[in-house]
């Protein structure tokens, strides 16, 4: 079995620099790139076995998002939000430099995504003014704009009760005498992804949970919890509003994956997902609610099948 390289950029927050871990699979020079990103408590090792998959033809990157995994814990917990990682990300692929880019976001890896989506539409829309010495065609490139765009079991409206359920384990402090135990426990917080066997429920539990002083725990930084809990119905309905604009202004191909069963990502916001953007296409799985793990293989193949059409 292959293994991905580790690597790491600088970033930086208004609080300071920090470290981002990310993983390389495939062929370093390759400049046709998928960048996939996790979930809210996640690591880029979810993506292992749909990385391997298309490691052959793309150069394939999965960043561990700061404060999560090997990256870099932000000194500040206000700035673990949406604006933050998709400055991150900006950082990633100017380090990049990819030709064509295409990204794969799970639940937060696709809002990541719409944001940097929304940010290269404005950078674009800024570039058809001229200035007096330059034309369109002479100014530089402020980013590269995404080739195509998978949306895993999340879209700009998130439901309430989702975010209320999430909202009550991210900071939660937990800790295990056994990585068994700790396997357990995600196989109860984790029963949403669906059906895996024993083999997969450790691959979904050995980089979420470290072992430190004998005791199991999370391999992330509880202060994720502290902007969840400054959110107001007034700002969440702001933040959804820029996501809709994002979301309209993609002009890549669209592949919104969802668990049948998912509370996150409605049947009805699906629906208005299609219909304001032509370019999307929906695909369901039964048996998943939030959210599909790309590591069965029809899951997988979902996702492949997309990338590679032309």
């Amino acid at each position: 079995m292959i293994s991905p390289r580790l690597k790491a950029v600088t970033c930086s927050s208004p609080a300071g620099l920090h470290r981002m871990a990310y993983y390389e699979w495939g062929d370093p020079e390759n400049p046709d790139t998928v960048l996939c990103v996790h979930g809210l408590t996640r690591t880029g090792r979810d993506f292992d076995a749909l990385a391997q998959r298309l490691s052959k033809d793309f150069r394939v990157v999965c960043p561990d998002v700061v404060g999560r995994g090997l990256s870099d814990r932000l000194a500040n917990p206000m700035f673990y939000a949406v604006p933050q990682y998709a400055a991150d990300m900006v950082s990633l692929i100017a380090r990049l430099q990819p030709s064509r880019l295409h990204w794969v976001g799970t639940s937060m890896g696709g809002l990541i995504g719409l944001a940097y989506a929304g940010s290269m539409a404005y950078a674009q829309s800024l570039q058809t003014i001229p200035t007096p010495a330059q034309t369109y065609q002479e100014l530089p490139s402020t980013g590269v704009r995404l080739d195509k765009i998978v949306l895993n079991d999340v879209g700009p409206h998130i439901e309430p009760d989702s975010l209320d359920r999430i909202g009550e384990y991210v900071g939660t402090p937990v800790s295990f005498d056994s990585f068994n135990d700790a396997v357990t426990y995600v196989k109860t917080t984790a029963a949403s992804f669906g059906p895996h066997t024993e083999e997969q429920w450790q691959e979904l539990t050995r980089y979420t949970y470290i072992e430190l002083a004998g005791k199991w725990v999370k391999h992330y930084d509880l202060g994720l919890a502290v902007p969840f809990k400054a959110m107001t119905p007034e700002t969440a309905a702001q933040g959804e509003q820029i996501l809709w604009q994002a979301y309209a202004s993609i002009q890549a191909p669209i592949l919104i994956v969802r668990g049948q069963d998912s509370d996150l990502l409605s049947p009805q916001t699906m629906q208005q997902m299609l219909e304001r953007n032509t370019r999307a296409r929906a695909v369901e799985f039964a048996g998943v609610g939030h959210a599909p793990t790309f590591m069965a293989h029809d899951q997988i193949e979902a996702v492949a099948g997309f990338l590679y059409a032309r």
